[in-house]
């Protein structure tokens, strides 16, 4: 049956949410407070990640944490704040970190990744709307033998969930990148990974969707959802009130702020991360992490994108020119010869990624309303879940048996 349907949200889980609800037959709109053209969807690396099945929520990330609070030039950083959101986040990212509940995460991160890398295939298949897609892999890229031990460790966990990955040495990297000029000791290789120019794909899947009676309004700020009991009847934005039968919030990391208004409560807050675009050649083929640095390098159409740290703070689009240049300087440690000039650090853009506390997102129903779906706490593999969510919750209110277990995502999960 046919549903009028309300997607909060125009990033990469708010347009996948609308492409395959409309393909559903509902009619559809997606609201967004910006102009689509920046944010998280916009800035990200651009992976597609089955070889991310660790999540941030990771054993030693609190030590770590502690330790890189201090250093400003630090990939990972959390600013403490005298905030009870923030507090009860941390506590709960506390609790996550331990060895068994990464353990049970890890075949969960791995699926949702699989399926998602699947859709994206069947997206480029039906040729839908043209897009950049490659399926190349991902180079881990270490320099010291420790750092290239620990990813070898996550690597044979990887193989033993079907998984294709290969350990590599500095010279098998430099027969795969041979004129990238990779200054390292070696790299762990994961064959399942693909990577995408985000900018391409979401200004033809918003076309796309017009194109499809999808209706689109921009820069219109959500203010309030009304409701009836169990049941949200509309939304009013700074324009307009919209009436319809299911609304979906897939608004990142101000997704949380939205919900607060119907009374319920997630955990989560916005991570902030960069990217410096270098739009010359650099002769970099394969997609690599520069792993120390922690430092996401993707080739992408017309630019090589340079990406990384993960800032929790407060939900703001300040750039600190300090992490922009720590981008800047692992660039040229690892590649010899390669410097980013201050006109391309300059332009460089950030964007805010919802983090829940146990790295896995928010995906359902909540018990408090028959007719919402929320979509968010992505964190840093937003760009590689957004198929795979957008499906889930047309499933969800498509009443289809769901492609995986939603028990997994539930978004009144505990910690």
């Amino acid at each position: 049956m046919s549903k009028k349907v309300v997607v909060i949200g125009g990033g990469i889980a708010g347009l996948c949410s609308a492409y395959y609800l409309q393909k559903e037959g509902h009619e559809v709109t997606v609201v967004d407070q910006s102009n689509f053209s920046f944010g998280a969807s916009y800035v990200n690396a651009g992976y597609i990640t089955p070889s991310h099945i660790i999540s941030l929520a990771a054993p030693g990330m609190i030590t770590k944490g502690l330790k890189w609070m201090f250093n400003p030039t630090s990939p990972f950083y959390v600013k403490p704040r005298l905030n009870l959101d923030f507090i009860k986040w941390a506590l709960a990212f506390k609790r996550s970190a331990n060895k068994k509940k990464v353990a049970q995460s890890i075949p969960v991160i791995k699926d949702i990744n699989i399926l998602s890398r699947s859709l994206y295939q069947e997206m480029k298949d039906l040729n839908d709307f043209d897009f950049h897609h490659e399926h190349k892999g991902l180079l881990m890229a270490y320099k010291s033998e420790k750092a290239g031990e620990q990813e070898w460790k996550v690597g044979q966990k990887a193989i033993k969930l079907g998984l294709k990955v290969e350990n590599l040495s500095a010279s098998d990297v430099s027969k795969l990148e041979p004129k990238a000029n990779l200054n390292i000791k070696g790299a762990v290789y994961y064959h399942s990974d693909a990577h995408m120019t985000p900018t391409i794909f979401m200004k033809n899947m918003l076309s796309y969707l017009q194109s499809k009676e999808v209706k689109i309004l921009a820069e219109e700020e959500v203010k309030d959802l009304i409701f009836s009991k169990n049941v949200i009847t509309k939304l009013t934005t700074d324009k307009r009130e919209i009436l319809a039968d299911e609304f979906v919030v897939a608004a990142g990391s101000w997704s949380s702020k939205l919900i607060k208004k119907l009374g319920i409560k997630i955990l989560l807050q916005a991570g902030k991360g960069y990217r410096i675009n270098v739009p010359r050649t650099t002769n970099i083929t394969i997609p690599t992490i520069l792993m120390e640095a922690k430092v996401a390098v993707t080739p992408m159409t017309g630019f090589t994108r340079f990406a990384g740290t993960m800032e929790i703070n407060d939900i703001n689009h300040k750039i600190n020119p300090v992490r922009v240049n720590a981008i800047a300087k692992s660039a040229s440690k690892y590649y010899d010869g390669l410097q980013i000039t201050n006109q391309e650090k300059e332009a460089a853009q950030c964007g805010l990624r919802p983090v829940s506390p146990d790295g896995l997102p928010y995906i359902g129903r909540t018990s408090k309303y028959n007719n919402l779906t929320i979509a968010t706490g992505h964190a840093m593999m937003g760009w590689s879940l957004g198929p795979a969510t957008g499906k889930m919750v047309t499933e969800i209110i498509s009443n289809q048996k769901p492609s995986l277990n939603l028990e997994n995502f539930r978004v009144e999960r505990s910690f």
